[in-house]
């Protein structure tokens, strides 16, 4: 894992064509900004495991 330090309103380049942003800061709390092509699909990690989940129910009923 690559840990950085950024303050507010500077922004980490992941490959060609994803910029991570920080927005906001307040207390123990940040904001991000994520800019990434369409067919790049960006999740929170709490909801990314149920997508997979489902998709694999969906894959075994075909």
């Amino acid at each position: 894992m690559l840990v950085l330090s950024r303050k507010l309103g500077e922004k980490i380049v992941i490959g060609d064509n994803i910029v991570v942003t920080v927005v906001k800061i307040d207390r123990n709390q940040i904001r991000i900004g994520i800019e990434a092509p369409q067919d790049v699909p960006v999740y929170r990690e709490e909801i990314a495991p149920q997508r997979t989940t489902n998709r694999q129910v969906e894959e075994l009923s075909v």
